[in-house]
């Protein structure tokens, strides 16, 4: 090879390296944080787009998918953020291939994954809570178990659908040293307000099994933290559950980072039925005044159903040292 071809050859490479630069910002998102690490040490242009990028991450857990950012805080350790497929609805298990980032707009998808044909809801312009509406879809103890749905007449702006508007509390990500990740409120939150719902990918009770068995075994050989969630309803007649399994691991929403209280801790959890939909939604709100920077906790469950669980910081006066699990 002569002089001439190795310089047409390293001219070469200098484009290609100037194009992969320019197009970095487009690129790098796709990255998970290791390879982002990686990158930004290989050049100064890229190491300044990765260090964008992951201020980005660290501010906004939703990726602007949220009323307000949820930013992440960690003095404990190196870990800056958690990395996870955000969403704040249910969803369908899928393989996603997503940019973090809210660079292409907040566009917020539907909160109905499945709809009942031909259902029966309100035909009311807006159902006002207040002035004593006769709305069928209103449900008028102090926590709503029904609201209005997609086969209504009214939209978001109606009062009878708190849960589907979105977050609408100030949180932060906390990094605790021996719980992990922590969800808080970064301001004062009153008695029953709406916090979020159970967010993540609908499994079939098989799937949930299948891979309970795999996050076990994940769990024992290191740092990994799981949140599929199961919640069981029983239903009037007492003869029949109905079984939720909602896994929030790979994608999923800020719920995925509150942890269990052996006290009930200060949320309630409710299951929210909507008219013209099919399933219905787990959703959280605060069970007693809530203080900021106070950490968000409710109960996992009886620690009964499995004895070998792992072991439980929550620090309350009647912790019982183990974390609720359900038997595989």
């Amino acid at each position: 090879m002569n002089k001439q071809q190795r310089t047409g050859e390293s001219e070469k490479d200098d484009d290609g390296a100037g194009i992969f630069c320019r197009l970095a910002h487009l690129v790098l998102p796709y990255l998970e944080p290791a390879g982002l690490a990686s990158v930004s040490a290989t050049c100064k242009v890229l190491h300044v787009v990765s260090k964008a990028i992951t201020s980005t991450r660290i501010s906004d857990a939703s990726r602007n998918l949220e009323n307000y950012p949820i930013p992440f805080f960690n003095s404990a350790d190196s870990e800056l953020y958690a990395n996870f497929i955000y969403s704040p609805v249910q969803t369908l298990p899928t393989f996603p291939s997503i940019p973090w980032g809210g660079e292409s707009g907040r566009v917020k998808p539907d909160p109905f994954l499945v709809r009942v044909e031909g259902a029966y809801g309100c035909d009311c312009e807006s159902c006002d809570l207040d002035s004593g509406s006769n709305c069928a879809c209103v449900d008028f103890s102090e926590l709503p178990t029904r609201e209005c749905g997609p086969s209504c007449g009214c939209g978001l702006e109606c009062g009878n659908r708190v849960t589907q508007k979105g977050i609408s509390v100030k949180l932060k990500v906390v990094k605790d040293r021996r719980k992990g990740w922590s969800l808080c409120a970064a301001e004062f939150i009153p008695k029953g307000k709406f916090i979020c719902e159970y967010a993540g990918e609908l499994l079939t009770t098989e799937e949930a099994r299948n891979r309970q068995r795999l996050y076990d075994k994940r769990t024992k050989s290191g740092h990994f933290s799981p949140a599929l969630l199961v919640v069981k309803e029983h239903l009037p007649s007492g003869n029949a559950c109905m079984r939720i399994n909602i896994d929030a691991t790979r994608i999923g929403n800020i719920a995925r980072f509150i942890n269990h209280s052996c006290d009930g801790g200060n949320l309630s959890t409710l299951i929210v039925r909507n008219s013209g939909a099919l399933l219905p939604r787990v959703c959280f709100f605060s069970s007693r005044i809530i203080s900021e920077n106070e950490e968000l906790a409710f109960s996992y469950g009886d620690t009964t159903v499995n004895s070998t669980g792992s072991q439980c910081f929550c620090s309350s006066a009647c912790c019982s040292g183990i974390l609720p699990a359900e038997h595989t």
